[in-house]
């Protein structure tokens, strides 16, 4: 099978106590656009994203969850999780985000895009879902999700083919990155294959490396 992006989601302005932004506002309920949106260099246009510090920028610029996992989820919480309940720009099917490898490109729509690394699970998150414990499931379950670069900015619309173009010869996917920095320390030293990871990750990994030898 083919695949394919579900829907494309934008921010809506979310005023509540538990965003994590200063203003107590958050980008994290997304919601299914009417047709195609311009993707650029540092996001999607007119999504909104409220905690800029640990949000957005050209490393996080797309954010891409499996509707495959959404459905798990919503097993396990008996509840519905529309398209955009992870906070994901891109709601994908038939593409394998957990095993997608850093670095790889996707050919969307009219854009170019790159994997750069997983999601990490935040008290936002949590708070939105209204799940106190949301984290540590999260990161038990370990499909986060994953951040894309825009290499070439372009117009992308649900229905759209998700074309992989390549795959680093390093392998290293989102769900090991995020079992390396989260449950599974020892698998951190293979990260240091994937130099396509953005360099304050693959800074944090050498410090706990260098740290882990005697």
């Amino acid at each position: 099978m083919t695949g394919r992006v579900a829907a494309v989601n934008l921010g809506v302005v979310t005023e509540a106590q538990w965003a994590g932004d200063a203003s107590g506002r958050s980008g994290i309920d997304k919601r299914p656009a009417d047709g195609p949106v311009t993707v650029r260099f540092a996001g999607i246009d007119g999504d909104f994203i409220g905690e800029r510090a640990h949000h957005g920028g050209p490393d996080q610029a797309v954010y891409a969850y499996a509707a495959e996992d959404a459905e798990w989820w919503s097993a396990e919480l008996g509840r519905t999780v529309a398209p955009g309940g992870f906070g994901e720009n891109l709601t994908t099917w038939a593409v394998d985000v957990t095993g997608a490898v850093i670095g790889e490109r996707w050919a969307i729509g009219s854009t170019l895009l790159q994997v750069t690394k997983p999601r990490t699970p935040c008290a936002t998150f949590a708070g939105f879902w209204g799940v106190p414990d949301l984290i540590k499931r999260f990161t038990v379950r370990a499909a986060p999700g994953a951040y894309l670069r825009v290499l070439r900015e372009g117009e992308i619309g649900a229905g759209d083919p998700v074309e992989v173009l390549d795959r680093p010869a390093h392998g290293v996917t989102i769900g090991e990155v995020f079992r390396a920095m989260s449950l599974e320390p020892e698998l951190l030293p293979r990260l240091l294959d994937a130099t396509d990871l953005p360099e304050p990750v693959l800074e944090k990994v050498r410090r706990r490396v260098a740290g882990a030898r005697p």
